[in-house]
């Protein structure tokens, strides 16, 4: 049988009493219900890349806030996204809810703001559909 860590039982305790809001953001919403994921993608593309361009981005991302600006501790991360991709983001596949999980912390933070996330998702949008 295996024994349950009691390092890992106390930061699961310290980091509920963080109380997480997991309450479900508009244009992350969106995006579950409506985005495609990169397997979707790839295909119609014919890209043979089992990872998307943006996961490298994404991984940066992630070691910037914890290492660099300490925005958003490497432990605090992976637990917020483990929480949030067992509720909110459980149905959406990876790493795609990597993707929603980070945002979703980023903006309950206030590291990114929600209206100009969607601002600029669509400025890319437009940019990617020029021709």
């Amino acid at each position: 049988m295996t024994e349950i860590n009691p390092e890992k039982l106390a930061l699961d305790k310290e980091m509920e009493s963080r109380n997480l809001d997991n309450s479900a953001i508009n244009v992350l919403e969106k995006i579950k219900t409506e985005g495609r994921s990169w397997k979707d993608l790839s295909k119609k593309y014919g890209v043979e890349n089992p990872d998307p361009p943006w996961k490298i981005t994404l991984e940066a991302t992630c070691d910037v806030l914890s290492e660099v600006s300490c925005a958003l501790p490497g432990v605090e991360r992976r637990w917020e996204e483990d929480q949030l991709t067992e509720d909110l983001y459980a149905d959406v596949p990876f790493p795609e809810r990597q993707l929603l999980a980070l945002a979703h912390s980023m903006i309950r933070r206030g590291l990114i703001d929600e209206d100009a996330l969607e601002k600029h998702m669509k400025e890319v949008g437009e940019r990617l559909n020029m021709v």
